[in-house]
């Protein structure tokens, strides 16, 4: 009776343990997936205008407005201070002011505007993930 009672006890202090950990590593800062997730939406519906060949100019400034506010956060947000992802967020940032600057207006213009954008997306997720 006294083993069962000592096994029964240390399970309930397992599971209080295992509950308190969890609840730890689910309170970390959001803010680096939520950066992520942002850029994401922006980049998928300047890709979804592509596919659909529906390239409106308005629509494709806001995005690329979008992605470039986004993008400035990338640095403050991670909190990464590795001089190769410095560079790799401040060439994401280049290249999105150059997009904005050439204020593409149909879907060619876009895909060539955003081709250096994915691209430098690509490699820093391919580094840092």
């Amino acid at each position: 009776m006294r083993v069962a009672l000592l096994i029964l006890l240390g399970l309930v202090i397992g599971v209080i343990g295992t509950v308190n950990v969890m609840s730890t590593l689910s309170a970390r800062n959001p803010m680096p997936k939520a950066v992520m997730h942002t850029m994401g939406y922006h980049m998928g519906e300047l890709g979804h205008a592509l596919k659909a060949k529906q390239c409106e100019a308005a629509s494709i400034q806001h995005h690329l407005q979008r992605l470039q506010s986004t993008a400035t956060d990338i640095v403050p947000v991670f909190g990464v201070t590795e001089k190769d992802f410095t560079d790799d967020a401040s060439q994401l940032q280049d290249h999105l002011q150059q997009a904005l600057q050439s204020a593409p207006a149909d879907c060619a213009a876009l895909a060539a505007a955003i081709k250096p954008i994915n691209d430098t997306c690509k490699s820093c997720h391919q580094k840092y993930r």
